[in-house]
């Protein structure tokens, strides 16, 4: 029988006081030495501006559909240094961000979206066998726990719906998922059985840079790219030491802010926050069994995500999503002791059984957000410039599909993936400041007091979703 347990606020803070403030995932001796920036007057068939999953993946795609284009990447600090080595490690299948988000937005093209994704799946981990990639990938699933009485119906609800979709979950009652993962705050659980890999992120963002420049893709790091402007049939990129004059440009950029300016309002920097525990005992894996390694996550608006690692540490994020006025990005930032304290008490509560284990490194960064929660594409420079933005949090596999948005877009190509209502269309932008930091803030105050309520949605949040705006981790 596990007990109930709370934290005190000591045992919190004794929890947290030894930890690294460094991602967990970046923190490793076999981390890559950057490449040189680039210096002088260089040209290139195509540019790719970012040095994160979506530009590494347009990179290497780019050069496999034509091994004679010649690819730049430039990164403005270090391969896979910010969101892409930073994230969870949760590989997941859905284009969408989650199945329920594209049931409410794209419900007519939902099955082709839910193929694809599992497509874009499978390619993804026959690339990491290909090229022989070590970043400690496991096709385990993944389980979304309800912790509340309220979430129970609705994912039993969610499980029905998804059939008719060709996607398959497993509902899971109380003794079923708790003896899934033992914690007495499980009511139910919703089982993704295929549709969710785990991966160390920041070994597979380093892989993908192997594969690259084995492909002959020429990477320059630390090469900030400062400017952007179409010449005749050209396109000229300027950065720190020089600039790049390029037929095509692929802009993979994230949360930082867009070398088109135009497009800026559609997205914002939120920040996430993740910590990591020390090793566990084989006793401490036994007294919360998790034997099949699922990923997992609670079905709250507010809610945590949380894994094993390859070395047995739980990784331990989410609940807070931070925006600040602004959008205001800083290195300060990426540390929030008042969040991991609300992690800690949460961990505890989670897994009592776990009391007295320490972790080991506290982190966050910043989230690309778009008001509908998945990316959105484009183009600029009459099509010789591509786009693609607004992950809001789930695109270590999207980010494939999303590179080969962009490649079909600069290449001219019409292919289903263009096809596509979720591609062809774009957010809504948010508003200016100071509205838009008000927003925000009654939204995410609002998800918090609906988890507090039975899943009632005030009058604000029935406002946004008939506007189709929100705010999501």
């Amino acid at each position: 029988m596990i007990r109930m347990y709370t934290s005190s606020p000591t045992e919190q803070v004794r929890s947290l006081i030894d930890a690294e403030p460094t991602p967990f995932w970046l923190d490793d001796s076999a981390r890559p030495t950057p490449s040189p920036a680039l210096a002088g007057e260089q040209h290139c068939d195509l540019l790719v501006v970012g040095g994160g999953y979506c530009g590494l993946w347009t990179a290497l795609l780019a050069k496999e559909r034509d091994p004679s284009r010649d690819v730049f990447l430039i990164e403005a600090r270090e391969i896979g240094w910010a969101a892409s080595g930073r994230n969870g490690g949760f590989c997941s299948a859905s284009l969408t961000h989650g199945f329920r988000n594209g049931l409410t937005r794209w419900p007519h093209e939902l099955l082709e979206l839910e193929r694809m994704g599992m497509a874009n799946l499978d390619e993804i981990g026959d690339t990491v066998t290909r090229y022989g990639i070590d970043c400690e990938w496991e096709r385990t699933g993944s389980i979304s726990v309800a912790t509340r009485p309220h979430s129970v119906a609705e994912l039993r609800e969610l499980a029905d719906i998804a059939q008719d979709f060709g996607t398959k979950y497993d509902f899971l009652g109380t003794a079923e998922v708790q003896a899934q993962v033992a914690s007495p705050t499980y009511l139910a659980g919703l089982r993704n059985s295929h549709g969710v890999a785990l991966v160390n992120p920041a070994k597979l963002a380093w892989g993908l840079r192997d594969a690259c420049t084995r492909a002959g893709v020429r990477i320059y790091e630390r090469t900030q790219a400062t400017d952007l402007r179409a010449a005749g049939a050209s396109v000229v990129v300027t950065t720190g030491y020089g600039r790049v004059i390029a037929r095509h440009v692929a802009l993979a950029t994230n949360a930082f802010p867009s070398l088109i300016r135009h497009v800026r309002p559609f997205v914002i920097p939120v920040y996430d926050y993740a910590m990591v525990t020390e090793p566990l005992t084989a006793r401490q894996l036994d007294s919360i069994g998790w034997q099949n390694r699922h990923g997992i996550s609670d079905s709250a608006n507010q809610f945590h995500y949380y894994r094993l690692t390859a070395d047995n540490r739980i990784l331990w994020g989410g609940y807070d999503a931070i925006y600040h006025y602004g959008a205001k990005l800083s290195a300060e930032l990426d540390q929030r002791p008042h969040t991991f304290r609300v992690l800690a008490a949460n961990f505890f509560r989670t897994f009592p059984q776990l009391e007295g284990i320490r972790f080991t490194h506290t982190w966050g960064g910043v989230i690309d957000t778009c008001s509908r929660f998945t990316a959105f594409y484009g183009t600029a420079a009459g099509g010789k410039v591509a786009y693609a933005l607004g992950f809001t949090g789930l695109g270590v596999a999207a980010t494939r599909f999303a590179a080969q948005v962009m490649l079909d877009h600069l290449d001219g190509k019409r292919t289903d993936r263009t096809r596509l209502k979720m591609v062809r269309t774009k957010p809504i932008p948010f508003p200016p400041e100071p509205v838009r930091w008000l927003g925000v803030e009654l939204t995410r105050r609002s998800m918090a007091r609906a988890d507090r309520t039975g899943g009632k949605r005030n009058l604000w949040l029935k406002a946004m979703d008939a506007l189709g705006l929100g705010f999501d981790s």
